[in-house]
């Protein structure tokens, strides 16, 4: 389970570190930085997978996403009455992502390269990696590094080793180090990463694929893009909680049930519902009730992840679908750990009543930060060294 997530350098979040529990609530109003922690933790994910630059060229490249305001002496400023303004940029360039975990813990520094004369000059590299053991980064408990190119692992004697192996700036030792003899803790670390879930705003507009029939084959794991919703509620009710899903779909809407037809190799989703002498197909459905849909099968897999991240998971939902989405949401996070950005006041009442910790972001000046978290309430984090 991950227990501490840290960001530097990100928009708003010039430094934010987040206790994170087994079922974690952010929320805050418009604007002051949810969409950007939900975004650090995808950026963490695409490391595991060699896609970081590119999710940071979709982002705008490094530049966009850095830190606008002033490095230091903002707190100062603000105590003595005094207007927070930019300053010139006195240290490198940098974007930090990292997360402590019951396991081990990773992170990451982002820069710009050194050569200005290529035409990539604005495509982020990576400056400096770790693996650590426990909940912070400490020399004693620093497992595998990177600096710039160079790996160093660390011998069962406590000795570092200089590995032969040679990183491109763009390679993260996570993705393109595989030596599960020297450091099986990358291997940990990658598979960690590679599993968790991420799901954003579901595609539900009268043509959306997901209204349509598709290919049905078993799905364990709903596509982050929800196309494949038949198929995933089928899995569901063949290999999963099948109780737990009818119970919730009958809660959400008067006793109604959902099935999936199949033909010609074809799924498709229909609504069943008291009192109408038909089903309703899936291209009649609303988009509340679909996008209900589609996170039940996400909470629902058979197949759950380490950490599942969901993005304002109340949009287009009816307020009375807030308190059994609340309750699946629950119930998923004995199996997985859960992350849910939202700014519904009644779904962060909800999660909060079921046991969630709540996280509550404010915006001053310009800059992120917690509400209430004072500087001995944070938990303790450092970064790498280039």
């Amino acid at each position: 389970m991950i227990t501490t997530l840290a960001i530097e350098g990100f928009r708003s979040l010039r430094h934010v570190v987040l206790p994170l529990a087994r079922l974690t609530v952010i929320s805050g109003a418009n604007g002051v930085g949810k969409s950007s922690v939900y975004r650090s933790l995808r950026l963490l994910a695409e490391v595991g997978q060699s896609g970081a630059i590119a999710a940071l060229a979709r982002e705008g490249g490094l530049q966009s996403l850095l830190w606008a305001g002033p490095e230091s002496g903002a707190t100062a400023a603000r105590q003595f009455g005094h207007p927070v303004q930019g300053t010139v940029r006195r240290n490198s360039v940098a974007l930090k992502l990292g997360y402590a975990s019951t396991g081990f813990g990773y992170a990451v520094d982002f820069g710009l390269p050194t050569d200005q004369s290529t035409m990539f000059a604005r495509d982020p590299e990576i400056k400096a990696e770790s693996v650590f053991s426990g909940a912070v980064l400490r020399p004693a408990t620093a497992l595998t590094e990177r600096h710039n190119g160079a790996v160093r692992v660390r011998n069962s004697g406590g000795e570092w080793i200089p590995h032969d192996y040679r990183l491109r700036p763009t390679e993260s030792m996570v993705a393109a180090f595989a030596d599960p003899v020297a450091a099986p803790e990358l291997m940990e670390v990658r598979q960690n990463l590679s599993s968790w879930r991420f799901y954003d705003h579901f595609r539900t507009d009268p043509q959306a694929p997901v209204r349509q029939p598709q290919l049905g084959t078993r799905t364990p794991v709903l596509d982050h893009s929800g196309t494949d919703l038949a198929a995933a509620l089928q899995t569901i009710t063949e290999f999963g909680d099948r109780a737990l899903l009818d119970r919730t779909i009958a809660r959400a809407f008067d006793g109604a049930s959902v099935k999936v037809h199949a033909q010609d190799g074809l799924f498709s989703l229909v609504m069943v519902q008291p009192g109408l002498l038909r089903p309703l197909e899936a291209n009649e459905l609303s988009d509340g009730t679909l996008r209900f849909l589609l996170l039940v099968a996400a909470l629902l897999s058979p197949s759950p992840p380490t950490l599942l991240v969901l993005n304002e998971p109340e949009t287009s939902l009816h307020p009375r679908l807030l308190a059994p989405l609340a309750e699946l949401v629950e119930a998923a996070s004995a199996h997985t750990q859960i992350v849910v950005v939202s700014h519904a006041s009644g779904l962060v009442d909800e999660l909060e009543e079921a046991g969630a910790s709540r996280i509550h972001l404010e915006k001053r000046d310009g800059e992120t930060s917690i509400e209430g978290q004072g500087m001995l309430d944070e938990p303790a984090w450092s970064w790498p060294k280039r």
